[in-house]
């Protein structure tokens, strides 16, 4: 194999390496489209649905049908205001919010942490005032959201806050037995609590720009294989101009001059 042909193979080995790897890579976006897909579904088809009592999509064994999610569930029973927590950065109205949890005791017995909404932050690390929960007997509707991660960094929160609505954790800090699979957003209390929390935005329908993505990752494959046939193409050509000897052509300006000269030696000639 000359030493061309080698140079060649090594530029489609490149080629083809970077057409898997940006094939993988638009395979990924294709998912993620899809996976995003599938929430806005889920949002559409539960958003606003009519409540149902909380045992109705959680039953004895606690757990969370993922279909479930964002569904309105209605609750009546009361709030265990003392045991109330704070979830500390919250991206709410420009701000690093604190989101008011509270664990509210169902009719049935079992406790379910409630996410009563938001209030911006205080000049140290807690907010300067916290709406209280209503009092005694209240009709509560919510919306099912899962747990949460707990933070990769393993950052902690003060006594009384937590830094992610991780209910695992939340558990242990609550003298309680808090279902774990779930908590629930506020849509209304009634009656209604002291004061005035933020509420929670709608999800967004913005499907994302993943499937765009997907379809530039192919294209830039399509191009690597463009780019490797035009250099392969461009040194084919130098190599034929060196072995035959071959001359550019001559612009037609520099072709007319010259049949120009040549037609002034002939009639000289004559």
């Amino acid at each position: 194999m000359s030493a061309r042909m080698g140079r060649w193979t090594v530029y489609v080995l490149v080629a083809i390496g970077f057409a898997v790897a940006c094939a993988f890579l638009s395979n990924w976006q294709f998912e993620r489209n899809e996976n995003r897909a599938e929430q806005i579904a889920l949002v559409e088809k539960n958003y606003d649905a009519d409540p149902v009592p909380l045992a109705e999509l959680i039953g004895a064994d606690g757990a969370l049908d993922p279909g479930d999610v964002w569904h309105p569930v209605v609750l009546n029973g009361e709030y265990l205001s003392d045991e109330q927590l704070l979830v500390r950065n919250r991206p709410h109205g420009g701000t690093s919010a604190y989101e008011v949890l509270v664990p509210f005791r169902d009719v049935d017995g079992r406790v379910f942490l409630v996410d009563r909404g938001w209030v911006p932050p205080g000049e140290g690390d807690s907010p300067d005032s916290v709406p209280a929960a209503p009092s005694g007997e209240v009709e509560v509707v919510v919306r099912l959201r899962p747990s949460e991660q707990l933070p990769a960094s393993g950052r902690g929160a003060p006594e009384g806050q937590v830094p992610t609505i991780h209910l695992p954790a939340i558990d242990e800090l609550v003298d309680a037995d808090v279902i774990t699979s779930a908590y629930g957003q506020v849509v209304s209390e009634d009656p209604a609590g002291e004061g005035t929390l933020g509420g929670f935005d709608s999800p967004t329908d913005d499907p994302g720009p993943h499937l765009s993505y997907a379809i530039q990752w192919i294209l830039f494959a399509l191009m690597g294989f463009i780019f490797i046939g035009y250099i392969i193409r461009t040194e084919i050509v130098k190599h034929r101009e060196e072995v035959e000897g071959v001359v550019a052509p001559v612009k037609p300006s520099r072709r007319r001059d010259r049949d120009a000269d040549i037609e002034d030696e002939l009639l000289d000639a004559r």
